[in-house]
């Protein structure tokens, strides 16, 4: 693209779910814990909301079959709970920033956690037509390597190619690009797709992972009140399939539900333990600190030509 144009429209661009994010250009690795550094503050509904523990203890009783056992009984409650908050997410929220922090497995290798500042704007469709297309906002902070870089989709724009530019001393010889959010380059050190990042995809994909969960006796599920992601009071939810299967992704997953927003605001996923007693190694992770919603977003905070960004 002539970076003195902006970008054009063309067609709509089919939406993935998930929770990932694709940049594109090389990741770097830098070593912290997920909950140690980007300050956390209370976000806040443009309504009230019941809080995640009220809504746990809410699930109407036919949600619950009679033969379940206590592990697939819970499972049913959290998904009751997941589908509450998707349910929400689309009716209340229209946007919201946070600092993403994310860890995932590529190949063999689980890299390092990466820290950047997000802004997004959930999709919202009236009467068929959609009123607001899904955008994401990228900031790298850390690690050095990848600090500085920032990243801008907008659904149905710039032919459905996001548009990213390099930080530090590579960004001041490297162009502003424009690439397939799919493309070999966008996805290199990626699991998924700039498309499939937020917490609403994260929402979808758990509870496409919980009902496939259910089909199997095996599988536990266990509610734990009173936990923390830095200042924010969580209630965790834990499923764990005994049985590695071929059509089952994770053996243990935990679920952190910010009992203010009743939005997940952190989820890992562990492999199966290579020996028993062994803890299993970290398959993806996604944790989403000082989140703040309905903030008031505009079309500027997803223009490549905002002059407080680094674009061109």
């Amino acid at each position: 693209m002539n970076t003195s144009q902006r970008p054009s429209p063309n067609q709509q661009l089919p939406r993935r779910t998930f929770l990932g994010l694709a940049t594109g250009i090389v990741s770097g690795a830098f070593a912290a814990h997920a909950s140690a550094q980007a300050p956390g503050a209370p976000g806040q509904w443009a309504n009230p909301v019941h809080r995640v523990a009220n809504a746990a203890m809410a699930v109407p009783k036919q949600s619950a079959m009679p033969m379940d056992s206590p592990g697939k009984a819970a499972l049913r409650r959290g998904l009751d709970m997941a589908r509450q908050s998707l349910e929400i997410s689309r009716s209340e929220v229209n946007d919201y920033t946070a600092i993403l922090v994310k860890r995932e497995r590529i190949g063999e290798v689980t890299g390092e956690h990466e820290y950047m500042q997000i802004k997004v704007r959930n999709r919202k469709v009236s009467g068929g037509q959609m009123i607001q297309p899904f955008s994401v906002y990228i900031s790298f902070l850390k690690p050095a390597s990848v600090q500085g870089r920032e990243v801008i989709f907008v659904e149905n724009r710039n032919d459905g190619k996001l548009i990213a530019h390099e930080g530090g001393f590579k960004g001041k010889f490297l162009p502003t690009v424009n690439l397939p959010v799919d493309g070999m380059l966008a996805m290199r050190g990626q699991r998924y797709p700039m498309t499939e990042i937020g917490v609403e995809n994260m929402i979808i994909k758990l509870i496409e992972r919980g009902e496939k969960a259910l089909a199997h006796e095996d599988v536990t599920c266990e509610f734990r009140k009173g936990a923390k992601l830095k200042d924010r009071v969580c209630t965790v939810l834990e499923v764990t399939q005994p049985t590695q299967r071929p059509d089952a992704e994770f053996y243990q997953a935990q679920v952190f539900m910010d009992d203010q927003l009743n939005m997940p605001i952190r989820y890992v996923a562990y492999d199966w333990p290579s020996r028993n007693g062994e803890p299993g190694s970290v398959i993806e992770e996604y944790n989403y600190l000082n989140l703040q919603v309905n903030v008031g977003l505009t079309d500027a905070d997803f223009d490549p030509y905002n002059k407080t960004y680094n674009f061109y």
